[in-house]
């Protein structure tokens, strides 16, 4: 293994809030989720939570403006085949009656991190007032976790800290490949956002 900072398995998660910043930016067509990929890369650390007795909070983004998460918790909850409940912000009365009622092994997604600007802003108080919801923070979403926002640098002020089997995956995967790869070695890149591509194609022609 080549991750070497603490994950999900390090702490102590057994009847405890714990949040998790995971990915649901699932494509979502006629209302219903197109491909499940994402969601389904996030049950690993949830089935883990859910084998401690946890109980579980979800938050995410959505990437699609204006996009709510409900139709995603529903198709998360089919998946698990456990039950996944959703409350329609991550702010508000709503939300803190919603976490303040989880029992052991519930699951609640919270509405789109996006939905509040002070997310994007990395916004002190927004950050402070979701760290408030649990008592571990994991942080389970490769592909945000680059980003300066709040739920992904802010939670952890205030919080415990650690990876999500996901993180941990993505990282030792990489590794491997550019420090000790399988030849012949192809990349094959995808994405909308080519400016921030170059940098890394640029990297990988010496890899590949």
């Amino acid at each position: 293994m080549s991750f070497t900072k603490q994950t999900v398995r390090d702490i102590d998660v057994r009847g405890k809030r714990v949040i998790v910043r995971t990915m649901l930016n699932a494509p979502i067509k006629d209302g219903s989720v197109s491909d499940s990929m994402r969601l389904k890369a996030a049950v690993p650390t949830i089935d883990y939570l859910l084998e401690q007795g946890a109980r579980i909070i979800l938050i995410s983004h959505h990437s699609h403006e204006g996009q709510s998460l409900e139709p995603i918790a529903h198709a998360l909850g089919n998946i698990l085949e456990h039950p996944v409940k959703f409350v329609g912000d991550c702010l508000g009365r709503d939300a803190e009656r919603a976490v303040s009622a989880l029992k052991p092994l519930d699951i609640l997604v919270l509405e789109n991190l996006r939905f509040h600007a002070q997310e994007e802003a990395n916004d002190a108080e927004f950050a402070k007032t979701l760290s408030s919801y649990g008592d571990v923070f994991v942080e389970d979403d490769f592909t945000a976790c680059h980003r300066k926002h709040a739920s992904l640098v802010g939670i952890p002020r205030y919080l415990p800290a650690v990876a999500g089997f996901g993180v941990e995956r993505e990282v030792d995967t990489i590794t491997k490949v550019l420090e000790n790869p399988s030849r012949p070695l192809v990349a094959v890149t995808g994405g909308a956002k080519v400016s921030t591509k170059i940098p890394i194609l640029s990297f990988l022609l010496k890899k590949v």
